[in-house]
């Protein structure tokens, strides 16, 4: 039997632009955006993988020759951007070594996707979810707000050169204590940033809760009484590519919602609007934001599933864990009325082959929740349909 006493707990997690695996969903959305800035009917499956003083690039590309990317360009530029600059720090920007192992996409995948000029279908099968939830203004769960907010901020200051002895790779993990519902509260934060060989490690902690974590916390004009946890191995000089070999596609809860709801195990880094895995998912947000914001519930999930080559879902289904204003069967059929999920209705309706739309920007800090973009799908402009179909 539970002890009534004991917390209720929830804890999410975010890594800054210097992790291995965020190096390499950097450098695969860079490619995408690269191909779609010359070409909007360039298609885009790119994998890439980063270790000790390597980087290799690879998958599927469809464009013409004379407008294909220049990969190693494009990798060593973001290396640079990012500040791993020698082997040392984590990987040289002009000493490692990128092999290109991209190729063309199957005939038989875009023949079975093109239907017409008009319309296509999906770009493969799988199942994608989006949520939203009234506990925080831009409709995201608390516990990854607060954790991106601490990676993205030491990021910065680190950039600044306010983080002496700072290095790129930087993890942050919140847990929210949810007893009170109506008064969450920080239970407990790890911060785990890479730093020089000859840091001060209790000065260097003591910066990072002086300079980050509780200006961050008092942000949110939440408690500063919580449980730290900064750097607890006590020493994290090796890191990036060195220390530990980063994957495209690896950080799918760090890049939706914190594992506050189900993941349908696609990733978004690389891939072109066509694939569902992306754009189905950014669909799905759209419409769970604005269910939200119209008052219908203040918690929604929405998952949709797809059959490749086919346009419209083979499935929709809705989630609002009892906390619907009307009823829940009415408000999937009007998800299914008003909301287009084909592939080509959300290309359009969210412009996503245009070329300001900037894949790059999203990498990093997470693809939902982020009042610095101006996204098109985490616009609230369907909740007037919304609360006019519901007399609201």
């Amino acid at each position: 039997m539970l002890d009534k006493n004991m917390k209720v707990l929830f804890t999410s997690e975010s890594v800054s632009e210097g992790h291995p695996d965020k190096v390499c969903d950097k450098i695969a959305d860079s490619i995408l955006d690269d191909l779609i800035s010359k070409n909007p009917e360039a298609r885009s499956a790119v994998e890439v993988l980063a270790t000790k003083e390597k980087i290799v690039i690879a998958g599927e590309v469809t464009t013409e020759r004379d407008l294909e990317p220049d990969y190693e360009k494009i990798a060593r530029n973001i290396l640079r951007e990012i500040g791993y600059t020698s082997p040392e720090i984590g990987i040289g920007a002009d000493t490692c070594d990128i092999e290109v192992l991209v190729k063309r996409q199957s005939p038989d995948i875009s023949m079975g996707v093109k239907h017409s000029d008009d319309e296509f279908g999906a770009g493969d099968q799988g199942i994608m979810f989006g949520y939203a939830s009234s506990e925080t203004k831009n409709y995201m769960p608390l516990a990854i707000v607060v954790a991106h907010k601490l990676v993205r901020y030491a990021s910065l200051l680190r950039h600044q050169g306010k983080l002496p002895h700072a290095r790129p790779g930087m993890k942050s993990q919140v847990t929210i204590d949810y007893t009170d519902a109506s008064s969450p509260k920080v239970d407990a934060v790890v911060f785990s940033s890479q730093h020089d060989e000859e840091v001060d490690i209790e000065e260097f902690r003591k910066m990072i809760k002086e300079e980050v974590i509780n200006p961050v916390i008092s942000s949110f004009n939440m408690n500063l009484d919580f449980k730290t946890y900064i750097n607890p191995t006590g020493r994290f000089v090796i890191g990036g590519p060195l220390g530990d070999t980063g994957l495209t596609g690896r950080k799918l809860i760090v890049d939706t919602y914190g594992g506050y709801c189900p993941h349908g195990g696609g990733a978004f880094s690389g891939k072109d609007p066509t694939k569902v895995d992306r754009t189905a998912t950014y669909a799905a947000r759209h419409a769970a934001k604005n269910i939200v914001a119209a008052g219908l519930a203040s918690r929604c999930l929405i998952q949709l599933s797809y059959a490749i080559g086919v346009s419209e879902p083979v499935s929709i289904s809705l989630n609002t864990y009892g906390t619907e204003t009307v009823d829940k069967n009415e408000i999937l059929k009007a998800v299914v009325d008003l909301f287009d999920f084909t592939p080509k209705g959300i290309i359009d309706r969210f412009n996503l082959f245009h070329p300001s739309f900037k894949y790059s920007e999203l990498t990093n800090y997470g693809h939902f929740g982020r009042p610095d973009l101006d996204l098109p799908y985490e616009k609230l402009d369907y909740v007037e349909k919304l609360k006019k179909r519901f007399n609201k």
